[in-house]
């Protein structure tokens, strides 16, 4: 509890040493002065709670030093209480009170009446306390709302931005297929088309995962993985992005293997989180490292760059959800704000940190990652040879592609527009579809068209995917057939519901037509 500070002024040192033997208990703090001036000063240095000021005393009086600290903004609400042996006839209590008494105490001083009187000013400056602190609270609160109304609103517009930038390419890239579909381009066009489809479901990925870490909904699969692993698959998935923009990657792994308890996959996506965020803002033709080493029982990674940088102020900011590195998005490839936020995010689920340091504006970056070393295991396996680019003559291997079976695939899907985009993949690659949109309908036409595999949908009106396919598995004739959940809910929870409610497989959408072949390869026709 804060003390509450009183000041006794008067010229006598005894009459003090009585004030105080007086007031004297927990959580007062006492302050004499003997003059005018010497309170005064006191009065500059200290918030009072209250003056038990005398009114005779040799230089400045009582009554001129209250008009005083009536004339001064910092202490001109101090109560003040007069003590005096004099008279105190209307004359003089008039006085006192346009100076700015509260009230009188007359010498010899009744102990009781002067401890009740002081109680009183001792409570309303802890009730003052109390208020400025909840005035306090609540400007903060307000403040926290207004910063967080206003990143909303900056994440908003990023975000309309983001994803304008791949569906406008999308939009260009059908504009010019449907007026000529096997031209020249055709090809680079629906490359460029995929590319772009890839790159929204990371954005939707992203986001999803952000939002899950914060509540704390996502588990970590940990298993003991050699750090070299994690940093080639994240290599692997950024190394487009580094090329197109005509970066040197630089990679330095140590001599002998380095072993983690982690996710491989989590891990993965912390690094190529870096290494994008590398690419992204550092101009074209310019060099990024990755470098791991072993210090004090962590491995520690680097990725390193000569890019922008990121100006001292705002370092302490950039793992913050929706954050962005100001003035610097002209010369950056865009982004949510999000990538360092669930790299940190996912750091510390791993019992690890991630800072960042930089030299300033257009000096580069690098940013640390520190995890725990875990045991390396008993019998560990070499690690494996780097990756390298095939061999481009015709000594290279020819791995045989299985042809897929011609299979009858009932489509459940209330959205006509995905169920017929669905048919049309399926159809090019010579399967026959049908399409139902009402769940309660499924089992009839089932019926009728005795599919080899059934791709159904979750959120379906009326009876959802969890109900059709239990009543499937109900019915003799389809207790064996393949059903594949096809599905916006994409997290591990969903993908264990759908296995209970009977669901052969999981896929989430936007489906990609590589993992559904791969798939439908395996089931046998009816």
């Amino acid at each position: 509890m804060t003390p509450v500070t009183f000041l006794l002024v008067d010229d006598l040192e005894e009459n003090l040493l009585s004030l105080e033997a007086l007031l004297r208990r927990d959580g007062l703090t006492l302050l004499k002065a003997r003059s005018g001036d010497q309170a005064l000063e006191l009065l500059l240095q200290h918030d009072v709670a209250l003056a038990l000021i005398d009114v005779q005393m040799p230089g400045l009086n009582g009554f001129e030093l209250a008009e005083l600290m009536r004339g001064n903004e910092r202490t001109r609400r101090v109560p003040i209480i007069f003590v005096t042996a004099g008279s105190t006839d209307g004359q003089r209590r008039f006085r006192g009170y346009e100076a700015g008494a509260v009230d009188f105490i007359q010498k010899p001083i009744e102990t009781d009446v002067l401890r009740s009187k002081a109680d009183v000013f001792f409570e309303l400056y802890r009730q003052r306390q109390q208020i400025a602190e909840q005035r306090d609270e609540l400007e903060a609160q307000a403040q926290a709302l207004r910063e967080a109304d206003r990143r909303k609103d900056e994440f908003l517009a990023t975000l309309a931005h983001e994803l304008r930038n791949p569906l406008a390419p999308l939009r260009h890239g059908l504009d010019v297929l449907r007026r000529n579909p096997t031209g020249e381009a055709a090809e680079g066009i629906r490359d460029m088309m995929d590319r772009q489809m890839v790159h929204l479901v990371r954005l939707i990925d992203d986001l999803l995962d952000v939002s899950r870490v914060s509540q704390g909904k996502i588990g970590l699969r940990k298993e003991r993985i050699a750090v070299e692993a994690i940093i080639r698959s994240a290599i692997e998935a950024s190394r487009p992005l580094i090329d197109a923009s005509g970066h040197t990657l630089t990679v330095d792994l140590p001599s002998e293997p380095l072993w983690l308890d982690a996710d491989p996959t989590r891990m993965a996506q912390v690094v190529a989180n870096l290494l994008n965020n590398a690419a992204k803002y550092t101009p074209a033709g310019g060099q990024i490292g990755i470098a791991v080493r072993a210090l004090g029982g962590s491995a520690v990674i680097d990725v390193s760059d000569n890019g922008i940088g990121i100006p001292e102020t705002l370092q302490s900011g950039v793992f913050q959800l929706f954050a962005q590195v100001d003035g610097h998005l002209e010369r950056a490839q865009g982004g949510l704000g999000i990538g360092l936020a669930l790299v940190r995010q996912l750091v510390v689920l791993h019992g690890g940190t991630v800072e960042v340091t930089s030299a300033g504006t257009g000096k580069g970056s690098l940013f640390t990652v520190r995890l725990p070393l875990g045991e390396a295991p008993a019998e560990a396996s070499a690690p494996a040879s780097p990756v390298v680019a095939a061999p481009t003559t015709d000594d290279r291997p020819v791995v045989a592609t299985p042809t897929p079976r011609a299979l009858k695939v009932l489509i459940v899907d209330d959205n006509v527009i995905v169920a017929d985009a669905l048919g049309w993949m399926l159809e090019e690659i010579g399967h026959h579809c049908e399409a139902i949109h009402d769940g309660r309908e499924a089992l009839d036409v089932a019926t009728r068209f005795q599919p080899d595999v059934i791709l159904l949908d979750i959120g379906l009106p009326g009876m959802d995917g969890y109900e059709v396919c239990r009543a499937f598995r109900r019915q003799d004739a389809f207790k064996a057939t393949t059903i594949i959940a096809q599905t916006g809910w994409g997290q591990d929870k969903d993908k264990a519901k759908a296995l209970e409610a009977g669901f052969t497989h999981h896929l989430t959408k936007p489906v990609l037509i590589d993992d559904l072949e791969r798939l439908l390869t395996d089931i046998p026709a009816a």
